[in-house]
């Protein structure tokens, strides 16, 4: 027993559950304490000190069985439960149905003597199906399908029918065919639900004996494959992403103020001493950026949009001021919501308020709504920051208005999700929105936008 725990906390470990030495140790000792018999008390022990997070019950709900279950089925001797004759007419419609099939005769047998499976049958089917290649949980369906079509357990019903059929020909009652077919059933069940458990439980077996795969920092899974779980997880990064990013401006601000000596600042400031430094000056070149945000929210921006959102209101203490909008179909200004909640808060409402709909991504038409009623947001001191993976759905992408946007305002600063080769690709115009911005940044990860970000606080 303590292998077979062993090994399932090795599968647990495989499968993702973050289990420790020590707590390894407390599952031990906790089944020493509660011991096996009940079958119940031992899950709850095993459950109580292995399993941690809400995530990883589904886990071990699923691999518990595989490893602590049976592993035979519950299954009858139908002949025994026949009177002579109908053992005699069974026999008779067995001859007559299976023919010269002899492995069809042969699992009919089992099934109507109520046998399990051996081992030897099992791992027979698992070599002729390639079992032993498995390598990850995902493969199980597949896996069982062709261990059910090796073991011939998919052809059950249809010769349980035909038998049946035959037996009512040859003169059975209703009610003894109605209760053989009760206890065929239930023993097909069960031959199906042995090979079942013998894949999981092979499979587990053999993921129990890789280490585990180190897992993907978080900081460089795409956004577009994150899970709910890691999603949620890098909402509660993006605060320890921001502590860490006002850090570093703070401690630009300080050098800055500590910087260079500024020699003409020191004559000028020195005159009355006849040119003595006497009192010094220096270069000042930090400063607090002015952000306009312009965010893309359709439904393949819009993980990166919220991100981006939530990190930009966390460092507004390094900002000097920030105007933001998000469009799908037409630009919407939702400065107030932020200056009303809390980041995370904020976001989430703006979110919820403006989800992707039958309309399509309209970029250009954005760009024309905003020139016409925000513009006067922009200064020489602004920097704007367009969010986007700049597919426009084939509509007008208005170039000429990310033009004047880069001449209006300090500079024009676009994060792209999209490697470079994709620009110009399909309805993607960023080919040419690229030439109407100061820069151009991939952020098709946490980390990627954080460095962005801190680039963006760099304001020379």
């Amino acid at each position: 027993m303590d292998q077979r725990m062993v090994d399932f906390i090795r599968v647990m470990r495989a499968a993702g559950v973050r289990i420790s030495l020590a707590e390894s140790m407390d599952a031990m000792h906790g089944v020493e304490v509660v011991g096996v018999s009940d079958r119940e008390v031992f899950a709850a022990a095993l459950r109580t000190t292995l399993v941690k997070e809400a995530r990883d019950q589904s886990t071990f709900d699923y691999f518990f069985p595989l490893y602590f279950g049976s592993g035979q089925p519950p299954m009858q001797n139908i002949p025994n439960e026949l009177t002579d004759d109908q053992q005699a007419m069974l026999q008779e419609a067995l001859e007559s149905l299976m023919g010269d099939l002899q492995a069809l005769r042969d699992l009919m047998q089992q099934l109507l003597e109520g046998r399990p499976f051996s081992r030897q049958q099992l791992e027979q089917a698992a070599e002729q199906t390639g079992l032993s290649q498995a390598d990850q949980m995902n493969q199980r369906p597949w896996f069982e399908r062709r261990m059910q079509r090796q073991m011939n357990t998919q052809q059950l019903q249809a010769m349980i029918d035909a038998l049946l059929d035959q037996l009512r020909e040859m003169g059975m009652s209703q009610d003894a065919l109605d209760q053989m077919r009760d206890m065929m059933q239930q023993n097909g069940q069960g031959l199906t639900d042995q090979v079942s458990n013998f894949t999981g439980a092979s499979m587990a077996e053999q993921m129990a004996e890789r280490e585990p795969d180190p897992k993907p920092d978080l900081m460089d899974v795409p956004f577009v494959r994150l899970s709910d779980e890691e999603v949620q997880a890098i909402r509660d990064e993006i605060r320890r992403l921001a502590a860490r990013l006002r850090s570093r401006a703070s401690l630009r601000q300080k050098r800055a103020r500590e910087g260079s000596l500024d020699t003409r600042r020191i004559m000028r400031a020195n005159m009355r001493y006849d040119g003595v430094p006497i009192e010094l000056r220096y270069r000042t070149k930090h400063v607090k950026p002015a952000l306009v945000l312009i965010c893309d929210v359709s439904t393949s921006m819009r993980y990166c949009a919220e991100f981006l959102l939530t990190l930009i209101y966390e460092l507004q203490d390094q900002v000097a001021r920030t105007d933001s909008f998000i469009f799908i179909s037409d630009i919407v200004d939702i400065s107030m919501v932020f200056a009303e909640n809390e980041p995370q808060t904020a976001v989430e409402k703006v979110l919820n308020e403006n989800r992707p709909g039958y309309y399509n991504t309209d970029l250009g038409g954005s760009l024309a709504t905003f020139r016409d009623e925000f513009m006067g947001r922009v200064t020489s001191r602004t920097t704007v920051i367009i969010l986007g993976d700049g597919r426009n759905n084939y509509n007008n992408p208005r170039v000429d208005i990310a033009a004047d946007l880069k001449r209006r305002s300090r500079r024009v600063i676009w994060f792209n999700p999209e490697p470079e080769y994709q620009w110009g690709t399909g309805d993607s115009d960023m080919h040419l929105y690229a030439g109407a911005a100061t820069a151009v940044y991939k952020v098709s990860n946490l980390r990627e936008l954080g460095a962005a970000v801190d680039k963006i606080l760099v304001d020379r």
